[in-house]
């Protein structure tokens, strides 16, 4: 019920009117079908006892255009309006869901998957359309179709009322929750598998050359085929069990069925309803079943749903975890940076990432921060971002803790990973994610200075050139330098480099980099890095391990002081060579 307060009530709530509007409409076409039923059940049994004239049947023949019309109209406006409000719902949840998200994306790979994401994005808040679409309205209408029928059945015959008020409600309540109850298990089972799937074929898309080089295909393919045979034998068993269930409400309904006519045919005897009516009676019963038969796949899958409402409340807890400072914008020209005395250690980890570090970095200084894996480099990042805050000292950035800037803290740094994502888009608009509103002048003046208008100019369609999903129609280098793009358009102040360079062969890592030297010239760089390739052109070089700085210095102190640096820079070079 948690869930339900937290997701789905809302929801109700805020767009009631429409709601109540879509109910409204269903129940007025389960009631159009009825009538339908109804009078042409009346209209046959009238004709055929052939009337004096042709005007004794005007009102039936008229009644059944009116009622086969608003049938009709009324479904057809409740689909439009129902699926306007869901998808409007659906709309707001994934905004929500995004924004929760955005703020967190340094830490979201170490909580979720990239399959787990796209499995909440797509498939749990699709699921959410069906609460609405497949169970709230269908069984809100078959309440209000079940209470009508009911009560209109009580004014001819109360006691065979409650008679076909208890099969009705074998119908409308038991068939239901034994559905629930039998399917749940399977439900879940087969959710649980779409997930491993989904998790699965991204982590297959993304690395799809590793694995059919490494001669793993077959491996990849027997496995997903397995979780694919599992995932079937568990939707095979539940369309079983509802074929079954199908047969069962069909026999159910037939013996209602049967009962209403012999009622009907008793009534008419005994006086209490006309002759004419017996078939009108008897055939309404096949719209108020058709009307109450879809509540028990209704409801079948409400385990489904909340699945679907616990996963996305994952990602709501994981993102109340870290909560973000309050936004105030970044309007610095020329920010410094302190690191004062911080410790930071990650939850649950005893031993600190980060131990007493102490740093100062003047604006346009270029720093580069060395070290192994593990040694503090990205935390130090993550922290200057905002993204994690240290137990111990603090950090300002123009005078202000990066938390203070919130999601606004990007209007002042600008940050380029090893692995910068790339969309199914245009080279253009991939490089107008960094600046929305720019001119095609300056898209042209920027891939001039990251070095890459000669080779898009080649290609047939230029900037217009599609780049497939994570950018891999191009090189790694060039990935690079569209990201690189970016962040001279959004004109930051302040660059982070995190390793930029990884994966590249060296003399594609030092071109590279001395276009990124070269492009932000007149901007502070922070380079994360495990290679000494262009040193030479820093202003401080600060080695960590273990979170704290073992050396520190320009290129040509650490030469002198240093010798294990002599011995990394030597090893180095050799490598390049």
């Amino acid at each position: 019920m948690k869930l339900y307060h937290i997701y789905i009530k809302p929801y109700l709530k805020q767009y009631r009117v429409v709601m109540i509007t879509t109910i409204v409409l269903a129940v007025l076409t389960l009631l159009s079908a009825s009538f339908l039923t109804f009078v042409s059940g009346y209209l046959i049994t009238r004709a055929s006892e052939r009337p004096e004239t042709i005007l004794l049947l005007y009102v039936p023949i008229v009644a059944v255009r009116t009622f086969g019309i608003s049938k009709a109209v009324t479904r057809y406006v409740e689909r439009l309006v129902g699926h306007h409000a869901v998808l409007k719902i659906l709309g707001d949840m994934r905004i929500h869901l995004y924004k929760m998200l955005e703020p967190q994306a340094l830490f979201i790979h170490s909580r979720f998957q990239t399959g787990d994401l796209l499995g909440t994005l797509a498939d749990d808040i699709e699921h959410l359309q069906d609460v609405y679409i497949r169970t709230i309205f269908p069984t809100a209408s078959a309440i209000c179709l079940f209470i009508f029928s009911v009560v209109t059945l009580s004014l001819f015959d109360w006691k065979f009322a409650i008679g076909m008020a208890f099969l009705l409600s074998i119908v409308l309540v038991v068939y239901p929750l034994l559905s629930l109850f039998s399917l749940k298990k399977k439900q879940i089972s087969l959710k649980k598998n779409r997930k491993h799937i989904y998790q699965n074929l991204t982590d297959a898309l993304f690395g799809l050359h590793d694995w059919m080089i490494s001669g793993r295909k077959n491996r990849f393919i027997t496995s997903f085929l397995e979780k694919t045979k599992q995932g079937n034998k568990v939707e095979k068993a539940i369309v079983n069990w509802q074929q079954a269930r199908t047969f069962q409400l069909q026999c159910l309904s037939g013996i209602i069925l049967l009962l209403v006519g012999i009622w009907a045919g008793i009534a008419a005897g005994n006086g209490q309803i006309a002759p004419t009516y017996i078939a009108a009676f008897t055939l309404v019963v096949f719209p108020i079943m058709e009307g109450l038969l879809p509540v028990s796949d209704a409801v079948e899958k409400i385990p489904t749903y909340q699945e679907s409402l616990q996963r996305i409340d994952d990602v709501r807890q994981f993102s109340q975890e870290k909560p973000r400072g309050d936004s105030q914008p970044f309007d610095a020209k020329t920010p410094a940076i302190l690191v004062d005395n911080i410790t930071f250690h990650y939850p649950n980890e005893q031993k600190a990432a980060i131990k007493d570090l102490q740093l100062s970095i003047s604006y346009g200084q270029k720093i580069a921060i060395l070290g192994k894996s593990g040694s503090g480099k990205s935390t130090l990042s993550q922290l200057l971002l905002g993204a994690v805050t240290p137990q111990a000292g603090h950090i300002e950035i123009a005078g202000q803790s990066p938390e203070k800037y919130g999601d606004k803290i990007y209007q002042g740094i600008g940050y380029l990973n090893q692995k910068p994502y790339l969309f199914a888009t245009t080279v253009a608009n991939n490089i107008r994610i960094g600046n929305n509103n720019v001119t095609q002048e300056e898209l042209e003046n920027v891939i001039q200075q990251v070095k890459l208008d000669e080779y898009i100019h080649s290609l047939p369609k230029g900037l217009d050139t599609q780049m497939e999903e994570t950018g891999q129609r191009f090189s790694g280098g060039e990935r690079q330098r569209i990201a690189l793009a970016r962040i001279l358009l959004k004109k930051t102040p302040i660059v982070i480099l995190d390793e930029p360079t990884i994966g590249l062969d060296p003399i594609t890592e030092k071109d590279l980099l001395n276009t990124m030297f070269g492009t932000l010239k007149d901007k502070t760089i922070i380079m994360i890095t495990h290679h000494l390739t262009e040193l030479e052109k820093m202003d401080q070089i600060i080695f960590l391990d273990n979170g704290k700085i073992t050396m520190q210095g320009t290129h040509t102190e650490l030469i002198k002081q240093h010798k294990r640096y002599r011995e990394l820079y030597a090893m180095d070079r050799g490598a390049d060579a």
